[in-house]
């Protein structure tokens, strides 16, 4: 990361900045980030890293000092994070792309476990599940993503039995390329499904029925996933920049964008004196804390996070 002396750093525009915590992330000498895929704050302010070494799980306190890790089988298959409060507890939910979404405590211990459905026309030897994200709705329903396989959304009961599928590789309405992340948003009467078409470009809304609703097209090229925080809803854009929206899905503010980054040959693995503080190279995972602050989590091979303090 390039040098930057004692200047404040700022990203943002005139409506909204926030001032980057640079050295945020203090890691042990035992622990190596890998592609740093995804990012929670628990109701404590705790942050916890998902990323692609051993321990896979990292959590550290609002200031960025080590606390604890966890998680050594997700090594190399780490993907989608999801932090779910349940009846006052809080548990997490990982997509393991093996083939496997599982449901854990804070600390790692397996509650749920869901493997590849059973749909022989849709998966067999050849035709993978590789899930990449993960939702659940109000009433405990459970929607995977199955990004990297094929292309479908599927929703369980919160028990893990399946109850509809819908999707399927395309560009066309319903049909997905790539459906990198998924989340419920709660931010108007009635719940909606957002994901993250991420080949097409687009994001598309569905109902909690898988129902097609509509597209949103418009500041954005490969969105990863979503977090809500009040009305505004925040995506990382894979191709280099974080996106906010208001209620109404339109545009607060890129942050950090650079648009010369995803360009650069060997993207996302480029050299560390490339990277600068204010800009981002690839964007995978993004949360708000309590105070309105941003964590975003990079992927990229020596792992990337950033913390940005609200203006």
């Amino acid at each position: 990361m390039a040098a930057t002396g004692t200047a404040t750093v700022t990203v943002g525009n005139a409506f909204r900045q926030y001032e980057v915590a640079e050295g945020w992330a203090k890691l042990p000498a035992t622990i190596t980030l890998g592609y740093t895929h995804g990012v929670e704050v628990d109701s404590a302010g705790n942050v916890y890293i998902f990323h692609m070494n051993k321990p896979s799980v990292v959590k550290f306190d609002s200031e960025g000092n080590y606390l604890s890790s966890w998680g050594d089988e997700y090594e190399s298959r780490a993907h989608g994070f999801l932090l779910h409060q349940e009846d006052g507890e809080e548990f997490f939910y990982l997509t393991d792309m093996s083939g496997r979404v599982v449901k854990t405590t804070l600390d790692g211990k397996v509650l749920l476990a869901i493997e590849t459905p059973d749909l022989p026309d849709i998966y067999d030897a050849d035709r993978k599940f590789i899930p990449t994200d993960v939702a659940v709705a109000p009433n405990g329903d459970i929607y995977v993503a199955d990004g990297y396989g094929q292309h479908y959304i599927h929703q369980y009961n919160q028990e893990g039995a399946l109850l509809r599928s819908w999707g399927g590789a395309g560009s066309d309405i319903g049909k997905l390329n790539c459906p990198h992340g998924i989340s419920v948003d709660l931010r108007h009467s009635e719940p909606e499904l957002y994901v993250a078409d991420r080949g097409n470009h687009r994001i598309q809304v569905f109902t909690l029925d898988g129902q097609y609703k509509r597209i949103i097209d418009e500041n954005m090229d490969a969105p990863c996933s979503f977090y809500y925080h009040g009305d505004e809803v925040i995506f990382p854009d894979l191709h280099s920049r974080v996106t906010i929206l208001d209620k109404n899905d339109q545009l607060i503010a890129h942050l950090g964008e650079d648009q010369q980054a995803y360009k650069q040959q060997g993207w996302p693995d480029l050299p560390l004196d490339y990277f600068r503080t204010n800009r981002f190279s690839s964007p995978h995972g993004v949360c708000f804390d309590a105070d309105g602050n941003i964590y975003v989590a990079e992927w990229t091979q020596h792992g990337r996070i950033t913390k940005l303090l609200r203006k």
